[in-house]
């Protein structure tokens, strides 16, 4: 595919998204800038996002991808809770490394998530005429979401890691949108995956710094 070729269909995916697909993906990127910094409007950001989503996905009858964002929302409520909720001495929860046992656990729970998300695929598109299952598809989006799922607990968490999934997970769904020709899509997740990264390293600076200041 050329460049002229490229921008072609960029433009013809602009075209072709409704206001509030514009809308979802702005407040998207937005949430993934605020989750870069930090900052917990991250929360309501990503939320806006999402529902809209949901709705996008319901009239559109896609329901596998209606529930995930349901699920996506549930984990902003419960990281915009966890990252304003105090402790004894009224310090907010903290940036920090996984552990090891933790580290395991989210490893671990990936292929379990994508033979749930698979399941429920299935369950939801088993009288596709299409054959939508028949495609690979389902199975790099069912592993792409288990990935992103883990990255959501590790952010409510405010683990280092959860960048790292973030950034496997846009490195993989930058191709697939490419090659479904979704191109704006695509170029959404080239966005994140340069936040992601930005998002590591700045994520590291102020454990590193809060760290010094401990010493």
């Amino acid at each position: 595919m050329d460049w002229n070729t490229f921008f072609e269909l960029f433009l013809q995916n602009l075209s072709e998204s409704s206001i509030w697909e514009i809308v979802a993906v702005v407040f998207g990127i937005l949430s993934v800038w605020f989750a870069r910094k930090a900052n917990i409007l991250v929360y309501p950001t990503g939320i806006v996002s999402t529902v809209i989503y949901i709705f996008i996905c319901f009239f559109a009858q896609l329901y596998a991808d209606m529930g995930i964002n349901v699920f996506y929302t549930s984990m902003s409520i419960y990281g915009w809770y966890m990252w304003t909720r105090k402790d004894e001495n009224q310090k907010v929860l903290p940036i920090r490394w996984n552990t090891k046992k933790e580290q395991a656990l989210g490893i671990l729970m990936i292929p379990v998530l994508y033979v749930i998300i698979l399941g429920l695929i299935w369950i939801f598109t088993r009288n596709d005429p299409g054959g939508y299952m028949q495609t690979y598809v389902p199975y790099v989006d069912s592993f792409t979401t288990s990935i992103f799922l883990i990255g959501m607990w590790y952010m409510a968490r405010k683990k280092i890691e959860n960048w790292i999934y973030w950034i496997v997970g846009n490195i993989i769904s930058i191709p697939l949108y490419f090659i479904k020709g979704l191109v704006f899509t695509s170029f959404q997740f080239v966005i994140f995956l340069i936040i992601a990264i930005m998002g590591l390293i700045e994520w590291k600076r102020m454990y590193d710094a809060t760290k010094n200041q401990l010493v």
